[in-house]
C-alpha cells in the first residue's frame, strides 16, 4: 500500500534521531533499513521542528519502566509522577507545563496514545509496554494535529497489526523490591485483510519503603493494563482500526517523606526517605479506559482522508495524607472523575512540489471531583467539590512548499475556540470531615457555604501561526529557522473562596496564557553519516503566564491558620531562552557514544501587583537550568548463539524549583512551631548512572537482560507539599517530599515469535 509521507502528520518528522540510536537498535553501516531512514531524514529535514524519539527497542534495552523515563533522553523537559500520586503526571518542557492536577487546569504539554489526546493527567504515567516509540515535539504544536498545546507534546506510539503473520511478545521482569512483572502481546491474521491483536501487562512490586503507622507498603505498585484491536483493510487505499485499552491500578497511596517531627516532638523524622507515617488510609484506586476508531482512505497518490474518533474516561479514588502522620492533622481523601469525546478529521496532501495537512478538532470534556481538608486538630474540616466541562473546536493546517530543490518555506496556523462552563462549591464544617463529602458522617456540623458559583462560563478564542524556513546546505545538513504561536484557555479557580471576593473577580476566572517562540536549528550527518547530530537554539516570550498560590490563613485572628485561601493569576511576562543538542557518534561498527544536553534560562520579568513588579518574589518551576545524557552502546556478537548488547549513561539533573516560589528551608526561629528550622524542599542537582546488558538469541526468538538503574542510590526529589512556612496549615502542617525510584537490579526474559 502507498505510503504518504505526511500519513501521521508530524509522526514522520520525529524519526530524525532515529540514526543516532542505529547502535542500539542494531542497524548497521550498510544495512538497507539504514538508506530508508536516511531517505525519510532528508526529507524530514524540510519539516523543521525540535523533536526527540525514542525507539521501543532502545526503551528496553535501556531498562525503561514507564513514560517518565523520557526526561533522559529529552533535553530541558521534566516529566515526573506528581506529588501524592503514583499514576498522575506532572510534565514540563521548555518552562511550560501543569503543576497542579486539579480538574480546573489545563496540561501545558500534551499526552498523545496512538494520536489520541489525552486531556487528564490522572492514569498518564504509561507503562513500557506494546511500544512502538515515543515522540517529545518541543515548543508550541497544534498546526500539524489535534489538541493545541502551549509548551510541547508527547505522543505514545503502541505497536501496529501484523497483516501477514502472526506475532507474539512475551516478557518476565524480577527485580529489586519484589518486582514481578509479566506483559503479553500478540496479533493474529484472519484472512488477508483483517487482524486483531491483543496486549496485556501486570506490574507488581512492594514498597521502597513503609508506612510506620498501618505496615502496609510505600512506593509499591499494582498495575493491571489491557489493549484489544483490530484493523482492517478491505482494499489497498482503506485502512480501519478499532481500539480499546483499560488500565487499573491499585498501588497503595503515597503520602510522602516528612521532613520536620510532629509539633508534640511525638514522632521524629523517619531515617528512609521512602518511609511515612500517614494515618488517612493506603486504599487507592485509578482506573482509566478508551476506546478509538480511525480511518484513514488513500484517494489517489497525493491525497489522503483520515478521520480519528475517541472516548476516554477515567475515575481517581484516594487518600492524600498532607502532614504524613498519624493524627488527622491535614488529611484530604479525595476522588475525581473525567470523561472526554473527541473528533478529527485530516486531509494530508503529497506532491512533488506541495505537502502539508489540514484539519478540523473537536473535544468535549469533563473533569470533575470532591475532597475534604479535615483540620482535626483545629476541630474544622472544609468540603471543596466542582466540575469544568470544555468544548473545543479547532481548524488547523501546516503546508511546506519547495522553493527549489534545497529551499523550503512552511506556513501554518490553527484558529482556536474553547467554551469553559465551571462550578465550583467550598463548605466549612465543625468536626472531623464533611457530611457532603461522606453523609454517613453525622457527626460533623455544617456552618456555612463560603463558595457557591455554578455556572459559571467563559469563551477564549485565540489564531496562531506559525512560520519556517529550511535551507539544506549539502545534502547532510540541513538549517532552519522557525516562528509559531502557543495558547491555553482560560478558566476557573476549583478552589475559589466567593466569601473573600466582594468585588467577584474570581467569577470571571484566569485569563488565557501564550507564547511566542523562536527556534533556529542545524541537522544533519558527518563523516559517512558515523556522526548524526541536532542543534537548535530558541528564545520565548510567554506571556499571562496562569500561576496557583495557595497559603493558610488565619479567619478568626487567634493566631492559627485554620483555612487556605487558593487563588490564580495571570503573571505579566515571563521570558525564556535555551540550547539543545542531541547526537551520536559511530565509533566502529558495534560501538556508539550518544548525547544530549539542554540548557534553558527561563525567568519571570513581570508581575504587576497593586502598580508594584513583585516578579522577584516567583521563580520557574520543574525547570532545571542544564540537562544533560552521556551515553554508549556496543553490540558484538557471541559466535553463532546470537548479539550481547551493553548499554550505559549519565544522567544529569542541575537544580530546580518544584513550585514558583522557592523552597530552600527556613532558618531556626522563623517558626514559633517548629524553632529548630527545616531543611529546603527544591531538589538539588544530581546524576544517576545506569548500565545494561541484553543479549537476543540468533533466531531472534530469545531475549535475556540484566539492568541495574541509578545505580549510586541518589534519593533524587520530584515533588513536595509545604504549609508551614510562610503560612502554616494545621497544628503540625505541611513539610514533605516524594522521591524518585532507588537503586534498583531487574533481570528480564522475552521471547519473540
Amino acid at each position: 500500500m502507498k505510503q504518504s509521507m505526511l500519513r501521521t502528520g508530524a509522526a514522520a518528522a520525529v524519526l530524525t534521531l532515529l540514526p543516532a540510536f542505529a547502535a542500539q537498535a542494531q542497524i548497521m553501516p550498510g544495512d538497507e533499513i539504514i538508506v530508508t531512514a536516511q531517505r525519510r531524514a532528508q526529507n524530514i529535514q524540510d519539516v523543521p521542528i525540535s523533536v526527540t524519539a525514542i525507539s521501543g527497542d532502545m526503551l528496553q534495552q535501556t531498562g525503561a519502566i514507564d513514560i517518565t523515563d523520557i526526561q533522559k533522553f529529552t533535553p530541558n523537559a521534566t516529566v515526573e509522577v506528581a506529588r501524592g500520586s503514583n499514576s498522575t503526571l506532572v510534565a514540563f518542557i521548555r518552562g511550560v507545563g501543569q503543576q497542579d492536577p486539579l480538574w480546573g487546569f489545563e496540561p501545558g504539554v500534551g499526552i498523545y496514545v496512538d494520536d489520541i489526546f489525552v486531556a487528564r493527567p490522572q492514569g498518564s504515567v504509561l507503562d513500557i509496554f506494546d511500544v512502538e516509540r515515543i515522540e517529545v515535539l518541543r515548543g508550541p504544536q497544534g498546526t500539524l494535529y489535534g489538541r493545541n498545546t502551549i509548551g510541547g507534546a508527547i505522543k505514545y506510539v503502541t505497536k501496529g497489526l501484523d497483516l501477514e503473520n502472526p506475532t507474539l511478545n512475551a516478557r518476565i521482569n524480577v527485580g529489586s523490591y519484589g518486582q514481578f512483572d509479566q506483559t503479553v502481546s500478540g496479533s493474529m491474521p484472519l484472512g488477508d485483510t483483517f487482524a486483531v491483536g491483543a496486549a496485556i501487562a501486570n506490574y507488581q512490586r512492594s514498597g521502597y519503603g513503609e508506612n510506620l503507622n498501618t505496615g502496609a507498603d510505600h512506593y509499591d505498585k499494582d498495575v493491571l493494563s489491557g489493549r484489544v484491536s483490530a484493523r482492517w483493510m478491505p482494499t489497498d487505499s482503506l485502512d480501519f482500526r478499532l481500539t480499546a485499552d483499560m488500565t487499573q491500578d491499585d498501588s497503595n497511596a503515597k503520602h510522602g517523606h516528612r521532613l520536620l517531627p510532629s509539633a508534640n516532638g511525638q514522632f521524629a523524622v523517619t531515617e528512609n526517605e521512602y518511609d511515612t507515617r500517614a494515618g488517612v488510609g493506603d486504599a487507592n484506586s485509578v482506573e482509566t479506559k478508551g476506546v478509538s476508531f480511525t480511518a484513514s482512505w488513500d484517494v489517489n497518490d497525493a491525497l489522503t482522508l483520515k478521520s480519528i474518533t475517541a472516548y476516554r474516561e477515567g475515575d481517581t479514588v484516594t487518600p492524600i495524607d498532607f502532614d504524613a502522620l498519624p493524627q488527622a492533622d491535614f488529611d484530604v481523601p479525595a476522588f475525581y472523575n473525567d470523561s472526554q469525546f473527541s473528533q478529527e478529521l485530516q486531509i494530508l496532501y503529497n506532491s512533488d512540489r506541495l505537502s502539508g495537512i489540514a484539519g478540523l478538532y473537536y473535544l468535549d470534556g469533563e473533569a470533575a471531583g470532591a475532597f475534604d481538608v479535615v483540620l482535626a486538630g483545629l476541630g474544622v474540616s472544609i468540603f471543596q467539590s466542582g466540575d469544568q466541562s470544555k468544548e473545543n473546536i479547532s481548524a488547523y493546517a501546516d503546508f511546506t512548499y519547495a522553493v527549489t530543490d534545497r529551499f523550503d518555506v512552511s506556513l501554518g496556523a490553527r484558529y482556536t475556540s474553547d467554551k469553559t462552563v465551571a462550578d465550583v462549591t467550598r463548605e466549612l464544617w465543625l468536626g472531623a470531615g464533611t457530611g457532603s463529602f461522606d453523609p454517613t458522617n453525622t457527626t460533623s456540623i455544617f456552618l456555612a457555604t463560603q463558595t457557591g458559583y455554578t455556572g459559571l462560563e467563559r469563551k477564549d478564542n485565540e489564531f496562531t501561526p506559525r512560520v519556517a524556513l529550511s535551507y539544506k546546505l549539502t545534502p547532510e545538513t540541513n538549517v532552519y529557522a522557525s516562528f509559531s504561536q502557543g495558547f491555553k484557555a482560560g478558566g476557573f479557580d476549583p478552589r475559589a473562596r466567593a466569601d473573600l471576593d466582594p468585588t467577584g473577580v474570581s467569577r470571571e476566572g484566569f485569563a488565557p496564557e501564550t507564547v511566542d517562540s523562536y527556534e533556529i536549528g542545524f541537522k544533519g550527518s558527518l563523516l559517512d553519516n558515523r556522526l548524526t547530530y541536532s542543534l537548535a537554539g530558541f528564545m520565548a516570550d510567554y506571556t499571562d503566564q496562569q500561576i496557583t498560590v495557595q497559603e493558610g490563613v488565619d479567619s478568626d485572628n487567634d493566631g492559627t491558620n485554620d483555612t487556605f485561601v487558593s487563588s490564580v493569576f495571570n503573571a505579566g511576562d515571563s521570558k525564556y531562552k535555551g540550547i539543545e543538542f542531541e547526537g551520536a557518534l559511530r565509533l566502529s561498527d558495534s560501538f556508539t557514544l550518544s548525547s544530549m544536553v539542554g540548557y534553558i534560562d527561563a525567568e519571570i520579568e513581570e508581575i504587576i501587583s497593586g502598580g508594584v513588579n513583585i516578579a522577584s518574589s516567583f521563580v520557574t518551576q520543574n525547570t532545571p537550568e542544564f540537562t544533560s545524557r552521556f551515553g554508549f552502546a556496543w553490540t558484538n556478537g557471541i559466535g553463532n548463539s546470537g548479539d550481547l548488547t551493553l548499554t550505559g549513561s549519565a544522567n544529569y539533573r542541575s537544580e530546580y524549583y518544584l513550585f514558583n516560589v522557592a523552597n530552600p528551608g527556613f532558618a531556626a526561629g522563623t517558626s514559633a512551631v517548629f524553632p529548630q528550622g527545616g531543611p529546603a524542599l527544591d531538589p538539588e542537582g544530581y546524576t544517576t548512572f545506569d548500565l545494561g546488558a541484553n543479549f537476543v538469541s540468533e533466531s531472534g526468538r530469545w531475549e535475556f537482560g540484566l539492568f541495574g538503574r541509578n545505580l549510586t542510590d541518589e534519593r533524587a526529589r520530584v515533588a513536595a507539599y509545604n504549609f508551614v512556612t510562610p503560612s502554616q496549615l494545621g497544628v503540625d502542617g505541611a513539610y514533605s517530599t516524594f522521591y524518585r525510584a532507588p537503586a534498583t537490579v531487574t533481570a528480564t526474559l522475552g521471547f519473540h515469535y
